[in-house]
């Protein structure tokens, strides 16, 4: 009779295999719940918490890691652009003062030497570009 009773008495609901224990909580606006409700509407989901889920977990959520190394390296750069600047001003303020100081074969003697660092210059920029 006892092992009636046993057999009996095991009522309820069989436990799930995998049961959702853990839970997040989150506050919306107005126009934000407004905008949510009209996705979860137009997504034909059955109830919210399985349109959250696969809001979730169905798309691709970018992650950004950032790196001092690379930050550092960015504003390195950058400065180092902002010196080529001032070089182009400068080039052009020296062009103007050698063809208004000297005569204009010292002037052009004067251009070819600015010419072939120009060169150079170029030359390493290129590289730079390589590099990164």
């Amino acid at each position: 009779m006892e092992e009636k009773n046993n057999k009996r008495n095991k009522g309820g609901r069989k436990p799930k295999l995998n049961p959702k224990m853990h839970r997040h909580v989150f506050r919306l606006t107005d126009e934000e719940n407004a905008k949510f409700l009209t996705l979860f509407e137009a997504s034909g989901v059955p109830n919210k918490a399985k349109f959250i889920v696969l809001l979730l977990f169905g798309k691709e959520i970018k992650s950004v890691k950032i790196d001092k190394g690379t930050i550092d390296f960015y504003m390195r750069l950058t400065s180092f652009y902002s010196q080529f600047r001032s070089i182009g001003v400068n080039y052009n303020q020296i062009v103007k003062m050698l063809y208004h100081h000297f005569s204009e074969r010292k002037a052009a003697a004067f251009l070819y030497k600015l010419e072939k660092q120009t060169a150079e210059m170029a030359l390493l920029c290129q590289k730079i570009v390589q590099l990164t």
